[in-house]
């Protein structure tokens, strides 16, 4: 070996740490705005065109100065602030976000989708209102930059004179406008009209924040007109300001006063406006107002290396040598999860969608946000007092004492939730909620064996008998008895298309064996080349993992993967939503990979290519479709179920208020199917209600678990089968097409005798 070879401890470069690149940025616009005011007293260079505008005419040097002096230490202040929070975010373990070939497309139009506020406009209103204000401001920092580069050019390369500068003070005075009107429509919708979700966290902060926003719209053109109105009090044709359409007529409505006067209120106003700035500059770091850097960049961070519907990886349990599972700290979090905190806007729209705080439940999606945040806020011994600001202002009686994030979150808000990704998918931020309530499960099941006793009954007949439900697995295929369905032995080799994978509810409970059997007759009129695993099937471990009991998942994953993989299963069609996103998005974790396909999307291609006949099928009803979160949020399969029953014809399919994106829950997901629900309104009666508001005849659902909490919903509602008929999509289906070929032999039987022959 050389002796010049480095030591193996030498390490290459230093790169800047992301809370030290907030600090260079800062230390670097604040020498900018330093040399911007210096340079001009040494350059001397001005505009000659009679169409411009003087920067800082009308302005005292003691002004400039200090102006020139403020600016600066503000900008390294708020870096310094920034960085406080960025240094917060590093204490959560690492997450692989990094932007590469394969996903820059991807990042940037999450990014794009952010700033221009496509995903605000999901609600028009509130997304009208707040994209106001944030391109109003834009366009006024984009014109306040512009004067500013202008200012530091010599006279030859100097361009906002004539025309131009028309055009630039008429996009000035719009931009003004549309931020000014926004801020005030804010300040309406928050003190008067006070929608609920954001009447709840309406806090001193957000007054200030609007107050200072008006203040900056209201005193800007204030300046503006008392610099034109004195200007011409000069003697100066300003005719060439018509183009500042608010700032010039403005201006003639203070023609009258002294020139002394006009001046006095020009340098008041601007001071007043410099002023307004300053306090936007102070509270933008402390307050959450950061979200206007802190948003855009955790949309830009949305894509992830695992699929929208599974859940964060682990490492086999058997055999891994950690100590400490799912998040109970801080520094449980991952800093993409901890990032997440600080770029709430506080709007709500999680809380307007969740199913458990819309029936009265603990759980408040945007309070799990908040709170995490608060306690990582409480405890960030880097920063000046041992503390930054919440990312919202709290009660002064809250006190944190610790990084637990059980100081603030409460076990029943974490078992409240049923795992329907509403509060995920209608973030305009991307805000990952869902994956900080399932790691606190993790923690609560594996470390505390904090759970409802009911899931513990559960968890025992998982184990024993290897499903919930606590049947004999030599009953899984029970189901099949009567019907040409061939179950397979594990250990042979599998030589069929495809493995009807049934699911527990399918196998076990009463409603859901038609359904199996509905699609299994399904599958052999279009002549597909299935089977069935029988007794060896386990259940997949959906609940266990859910409810936060990833040794129990693996317990039941592992051997299920290997099964399959030692036989050379590769197509795998099941009709449990749960099933389908654990063996598509869960299994591939542990090896497990497959072609997994719902039955919904196996019908849809059934029909689409002519192997079910649906031509003579058909029922004279009105039908609603109920969306399952597992198969529609978690796997965006929201169309095939809805085309496969409006392939029947006489059907008249009707929505739901609440339908696709924003569908609500049955209740009974992740791992709620297996407790009790004792506060409030019970999720599926509320469902039920809104289905049998529709006035549909029948309810078809696509998932075992809907099927059970929407009937029974409907049951407790009053309603019998024969006016509210809820089943799954396969039997509507199957009941069509026996429905249609009855009515086509009764048309084809030869006319009955007449009595007289």
């Amino acid at each position: 070996m050389s002796t010049n070879a480095a030591p193996a401890t030498e390490k290459g470069p230093k790169r800047l740490r992301p809370y030290q690149l907030s600090i260079a940025i800062g230390i670097g616009m604040g020498t900018f705005t330093l040399l911007s005011g210096i340079v001009p007293n040494f350059t001397g260079w001005h505009s000659t065109s009679d169409i411009h505008r003087e920067v800082f005419g009308g302005i005292p040097s003691a002004l400039k100065v200090a102006f020139y002096t403020v600016m600066p230490v503000m900008l390294v202040w708020g870096s310094f602030r920034f960085a406080d929070r960025i240094r917060n975010w590093e204490r959560g373990a690492p997450d692989r976000r990094r932007t590469t070939a394969k996903n820059a497309k991807r990042r940037l139009a999450d990014y794009r989708a952010g700033v221009y506020m496509r995903t605000l406009l999901r609600d028009g209103a509130a997304g009208l209102m707040h994209s106001m204000i944030y391109f109003g401001f834009l366009v006024l920092l984009g014109v306040t930059t512009t004067l500013e580069i202008d200012h530091q050019l010599p006279e030859s390369l100097k361009f906002l004179h004539g025309g131009v500068y028309q055009s630039y003070a008429f996009i000035g005075d719009l931009g003004g406008l549309v931020f000014t009107v926004g801020v005030l429509w804010a300040i309406v919708r928050r003190y008067i009209q006070q929608p609920y979700r954001i009447r709840i966290k309406t806090k001193a902060e957000h007054g200030v924040i609007l107050g200072v926003l008006l203040a900056l719209g209201l005193t800007g053109f204030a300046a503006e007109m008392f610099r034109i109105a004195a200007s011409t009090a000069a003697g100066k044709d300003m005719g060439f300001e018509v183009w500042s359409f608010v700032g010039y007529p403005l201006a003639q409505t203070v023609d009258g006063l002294s020139l002394g006067a006009l001046e006095n209120w020009h340098q008041a106003m601007w001071i007043t406006h410099v002023l307004a700035f300053i306090a936007f500059l102070a509270i933008l770091p402390i307050t959450m107002l950061r979200h206007i850097f802190t948003s855009p960049l955790n949309m830009y961070l949305k894509d992830r290396d695992r699929p929208k519907g599974a859940m964060r990886a682990m490492p086999n349990l058997t055999e891994t040598s950690l100590e400490s599972f799912g998040a109970s700290v801080v520094e449980d979090f991952t800093w993409k999860q901890l990032l997440d905190t600080d770029a709430c806007t506080m709007c709500g729209r999680c809380t307007s969608v969740c199913p458990a705080h819309a029936t009265g439940k603990p759980l408040d999606p945007r309070e799990i946000v908040l709170k995490t945040g608060e306690v990582m806020a409480a405890t960030a011994s880097h920063a000046p007092g041992g503390k930054v600001s919440p990312p919202l202002s709290v009660d002064s009686e809250i006190t944190i004492g610790a990084n637990s994030l059980f100081e603030r979150i409460s076990s029943e808000e974490i078992w409240s939730c049923t795992t329907c990704k509403a509060c995920d998918e209608i973030c305009p931020v991307n805000i990952e909620i869902l994956d900080k309530i399932l790691d606190m499960r993790r923690y609560l099941s594996l470390m505390e064996s904090n759970f409802p006793a009911e899931l513990g009954n559960a968890y025992r007949a998982m184990e024993n008998q290897g499903n919930p439900w606590g049947m004999n697995q030599n009953d899984r295929a029970d189901w099949a008895k009567d019907l040409n369905v061939e179950v397979v032995d594990p250990g042979a080799a599998f030589n069929h298309e495809y493995l009807y994978w049934v699911g527990c509810a399918g196998s076990f409970d009463d409603k859901n064996k038609k359904v199996t059997q509905a699609m299994a007759k399904l599958l052999e009129r279009a002549g597909v080349d299935v089977a069935i695993l029988g007794p060896s099937e386990m259940c997949t471990g959906d609940s266990a993992r859910r409810s936060g009991n990833e040794y129990l998942f693996q317990m039941l994953a592992l051997p299920n993967i290997e099964m399959m993989n030692g036989m050379g299963v590769k197509k795998i069609i099941t009709q449990c939503p749960h099933c389908f996103n654990t063996l598509k998005n869960e299994y591939p974790q542990l090896g497990g990979n497959y072609e997994v396909v719902h039955h919904s999307e196996f019908l849809e291609h059934l029909i689409d290519t002519g192997q079910l006949d649906m031509r003579n099928a058909s029922l004279e009803d009105r039908i609603v479709y109920h969306d399952s979160c597992y198969l529609g949020r978690h796997n965006d399969v929201y169309m095939a179920p809805r085309k496969v029953v409006g392939s029947i014809k006489g059907l008249q399919i009707v929505e739901m208020p609440r339908n696709g994106t924003k569908g609500m829950c049955c209740g009974a997901g992740g791992a709620r199917m297996w407790m009790e629900e004792s506060i409030g309104v019970k999720v599926n009666d509320e469902r039920a209600q809104e289905a049998i508001s529709t006035g549909a005849g029948r309810v078809a659902t696509a998932c075992p678990f809907c099927y059970i909490m929407l009937d029974d919903g409907v049951k407790a509602a009053g309603a019998e089968e024969d006016q509210v008929k809820v089943a799954d999509i396969a039997i509507h289906v199957l009941e069509a097409l026996e429905n249609g070929e009855k009515a086509l032999a009764a048309a084809d039987a030869p006319l009955a005798a007449s009595p007289g022959e």
